[in-house]
């Protein structure tokens, strides 16, 4: 009878380290599909977000090195994760508005929306996020779904704080007005 154990990340880290393959596998396995899913959420395209995640763990992997267990193993490969889906975006031609350059008059309630009154089921809610811009669509996955803040989100994009916030505040806007269709 063989009794299997489940090995710790870190400990899977220092064997992936050591050269053995097996445990590359293991890490692919335990973080695919949570990975692929920020990469879907970012990328909005099923193919593209594979190519992404593999590039990403390709990264991570060849990178294993510098991971210094300041955070977790998961933590850093989303950060991975996440700058390679907005870079591909970016190759992509991402529209990102800076507010500084943008008047901000027509941003006051152009559309009278309850928000209590619409009644949200999530598979709706998915098609219309999946609906946005790749801009809109980013920084929003990124605030509501990834949980990172503006400044956070301002960083891993290369913009200014005040662009994200206007960003997830028009997402917001035109999520409600999908919804509302």
């Amino acid at each position: 009878m063989q009794l299997t154990t489940t090995i710790h990340t870190d400990e899977l880290v220092k064997q992936c380290l050591q050269g053995h393959t097996k445990a590359y596998s293991e890490l692919y396995q335990r973080y695919c599909k949570a990975m692929f899913s920020t990469c879907y959420r970012i990328v909005n395209h099923f193919a593209e977000a594979e190519d992404v995640l593999q590039d990403s763990f390709m990264d991570a992997f060849n990178n294993l090195k510098t991971f210094s267990y300041e955070s977790t193993f998961g933590g850093w490969l989303k950060t991975i994760v996440i700058n390679k889906s907005i870079n591909h975006l970016r190759k992509k031609k991402l529209d990102l508005v800076d507010i500084d350059k943008v008047v901000t008059e027509h941003l006051t309630h152009e559309y009278d929306i309850n928000e209590e009154e619409i009644i949200y089921k999530i598979e709706e809610v998915k098609a219309a996020i999946q609906q946005l811009p790749d801009g809109y669509r980013t920084v929003l996955s990124l605030y509501l779904l990834e949980g990172y803040d503006h400044e956070e989100i301002a960083e891993i994009m290369h913009v200014a704080t005040s662009t994200t916030r206007t960003q997830y505040m028009r997402a917001k806007q035109k999520l409600l007005q999908i919804l509302a269709k």
